[in-house]
């Protein structure tokens, strides 16, 4: 039986034959809209959780995870979404104090935990930084909290942590097993999980294994050019600009990895991306509605030449009400992640990625009511960036980039994340290639 699901006001109620059916076949449990509106001012949905009591813990006791924690000698935290959705934040921050660990994150994890804290190695997986992949391959206890494992994290899974026990947290009993083995799961909201387990933990010492990661850091950092306009440099400078203080919305593609990877997320909730879902077009209207929920942040939407075409009308939006969003769009006039694959895996066999027309995205946002930039340099986008904060009005930054840039780190389709590449070793075995 699956007692941590609710579903309030599915088909009406569960009182209905199909809702009946449901119940026997997924154990889920039900919650008429009247009912729970009724009960609304003193039943939460961490209430709802918490009625099921100590069952939620059922497949391992928090003692476990000290005991794990306190023989093993290298560990990392992996954190998700799931951190976020349950305000775990802060109590995460206390859990790797006291373990001493490195963090890495996922793409919906990002902000759950400081990504300016020493203790943060950057994002794993596909396009994860070296150090965190390298750590993962490399550590003797890996702790997931508030994430599924998905195979843009994972890689092989065969060979995805496979010197490490591993400890999953997560308030889904479905995700548990489901593409990496557990050694032992907490099943709960992580905000209790980590509430119990911090007050069974002790000061726990890994300098040496934080040590070593750090010298990875140093080894493999995340370069990029600096002398032509480039994601990575734009990120890097919308962070300067910005002090790290401002919410970021993405659409799909290559701006929304290099989104990731290039701005620091101090907080919770300053990413908003569809992750997995992979939704062209979903940042523009999210960062309409931040900005309204959110009137003292500067809010920016990172999107691609592609994604804007998916949802540019709603720059008229943006102007009919006045919201002070700035779209930035990566214009390398192609779909830049699927060209990468093509360029990468396919012998450059180009299909259907080619956006060289004649749609001019300053004039489309101009007939729209926004104020518009087109840039081609890092110079003038730091200007533009400059200005249109100022302005405090809808704005629209173009910014011409190369065709053929890539995100780096890459995890080829297949491999282990032990064999993340980047630009300079893609270079190195072309060259013994010939």
């Amino acid at each position: 039986m699956n007692d941590n699901i609710v579903l309030i006001g599915f088909m009406g109620s569960g009182k209905t034959t199909f809702g009946k059916w449901i119940s026997r076949k997924y154990g889920y449990s039900f919650c008429d809209t009247d009912e729970y509106i009724e009960k609304k001012e003193k039943t939460t949905i961490n209430d709802i959780f918490a009625s099921k009591g100590e069952a939620a813990f059922r497949d391992m006791e928090t003692e476990t995870v000290k005991e794990f924690a306190d023989s093993l000698k290298k560990c990392v935290v992996s954190v998700g979404g799931g951190v976020i959705a349950s305000d775990a934040s802060e109590e995460l921050k206390k859990f790797v104090r006291k373990i001493d660990a490195p963090v890495c994150d996922t793409l919906m994890g990002k902000g759950a935990f400081d990504g300016s804290d020493p203790h943060y190695t950057g994002m794993l997986g596909m396009h994860g930084t070296k150090t965190s992949n390298f750590g993962v391959s490399e550590c003797d206890l890996l702790i997931t909290i508030g994430a599924r494992f998905s195979d843009r994290v994972t890689g092989n899974t065969k060979k995805f942590a496979k010197n490490a026990k591993i400890l999953q947290f997560d308030v889904d009993a479905a995700e548990i097993n489901k593409n990496i083995h557990t050694d032992a799961s907490v099943i709960g909201d992580a905000l209790e999980i980590l509430k119990r387990v911090n007050a069974k933990l002790e000061q726990l010492d890994h300098a040496d294994w934080l040590a070593h990661l750090k010298e990875y850091e140093e080894k493999f950092p995340m370069k990029y050019r600096t002398d032509v306009l480039n994601g990575p440099y734009i990120m890097e400078k919308i962070y300067e600009i910005t002090n790290g203080d401002a919410i970021i919305s993405t659409d799909v593609g290559q701006h929304q990895m290099w989104a990731a990877q290039h701005y620091k997320y101090k907080k919770p909730r300053t990413l908003l991306t569809s992750g997995g879902l992979g939704t062209m077009g979903y940042g523009l209207g999210a960062s309409i509605g931040a900005k309204v929920g959110c009137k003292d942040k500067v809010v920016i939407n990172i999107a691609g030449d592609g994604c804007f075409r998916m949802n540019m009308n709603e720059i008229a939006t943006a102007t009919r009400y006045n919201i002070p969003i700035i779209e930035i769009v990566f214009n390398n006039h192609v779909l830049g992640m699927v060209r990468q694959w093509q360029d990468l895996f396919y012998g450059k066999r180009y299909s259907a990625t080619v956006l060289d027309d004649q749609v001019d995205f300053v004039k489309v946002s101009e007939g729209m009511g926004a104020k518009a930039y087109r840039v081609a340099d890092i110079e003038s986008f730091e200007r533009a960036l400059k200005e249109a904060i100022e302005l405090n009005i809808p704005c629209v930054i173009e910014c011409d980039i190369c065709k053929d840039d890539k995100v780096f780190p890459m995890v080829a389709p297949g491999a282990p994340i032990s064999e993340a590449f980047d630009r300079d070793d893609l270079n190195k075995k072309q060259a013994e290639s010939k």
